[in-house]
């Protein structure tokens, strides 16, 4: 997963310019080209948190998509000495991500976040997804050919032409790629509605296309929604998450739409 092309897609879809964050960052506009194009490293955590607000997504996902640790984290373990000393004794373990997670999972069950957290957990990506909308396996030469068969398969669930739905898909895509790497891209089209929908399509065959790893293509997941959703940016900044983890792996293991939405399933009941 490439962070900078996850920013410039979560940037763009908030409808804002390049010189726009950086005037809000109070940074240049030549700095955070670099970020975007992968040639810098990650903003540090202070950055990341204004960037978060900015975009309206979760900054605990932003900070973990960049590896980042939390400016709020090293204030508490700073505080609290206990903290330090747990994180410390837990990194010494070497535990392996599956420990992690079983860590967290009691965590999450035995201290339940107050319910002015509850815009921290992103939205379920299932629940915007049906089995006609997961296309298994396509054989095809262009993602275009793809976004038109997202296109069609959205018509319904949005009430456009899924010709519309396609020509906007290919109009952004030639304006920024969706691509941001591990065999993954992200498509997105603004389309009427209160609520986001997704098509998902695997490749049968992997594409090669322009991508910021230069692997070529193996998932293609559109998002359609309203102009102005920080919902659409949270399924965007969740799914790059899910892409470090090898989503694209994943997903093409699946033989039938019923067991790609058990796989998002899984991966949605992971830390």
């Amino acid at each position: 997963m490439h962070f900078g092309a996850t920013l410039r897609l979560l940037r763009l879809d908030s409808g804002l310019s390049l010189r726009d964050l950086a005037r809000r960052l109070d940074v240049s506009g030549a700095y955070l080209s670099r970020v975007e194009n992968g040639l810098d490293a990650a903003p540090t955590p202070a950055r990341l948190k204004v960037i978060a607000r900015e975009l309206g997504v979760p900054e605990p996902l932003l900070l973990g998509l960049a590896h980042q640790v939390s400016p709020l984290a090293v204030d508490y373990m700073r505080e609290e000495r206990a903290a330090a000393e747990l994180f410390l004794d837990i990194a010494t373990r070497h535990l392996s991500p599956a420990d992690l997670e079983e860590i967290q999972r009691f965590v999450v069950a035995r201290f339940p976040r107050a319910k002015d957290d509850a815009q921290l957990v992103p939205p379920q990506l299932s629940e915007l997804l049906a089995p006609d909308r997961i296309v298994i396996g396509m054989s095809c030469a262009e993602l275009d050919d793809v976004l038109d068969v997202a296109g069609g398969r959205l018509e319904s669930v949005v009430g456009s032409p899924g010709a519309a739905i396609s020509a906007s898909l290919r109009g952004r895509e030639r304006e920024v790629p969706s691509a941001i790497g591990g065999g993954v891209a992200i498509p997105s089209a603004h389309v009427a509605g209160p609520r986001c929908v997704a098509a998902l399509i695997t490749l049968l065959h992997p594409l090669s296309c322009d991508t910021p790893d230069r692997l070529p293509l193996r998932t293609v997941i559109v998002l359609a929604g309203p102009r102005a959703s920080t919902e659409r940016r949270h399924h965007l900044l969740q799914l790059a998450r899910w892409t470090a983890r090898g989503l694209s792996s994943d997903l093409a293991a699946a033989g039938t739409p019923a067991e790609v939405l058990a796989c998002l399933r899984v991966l949605e009941a992971s830390p």
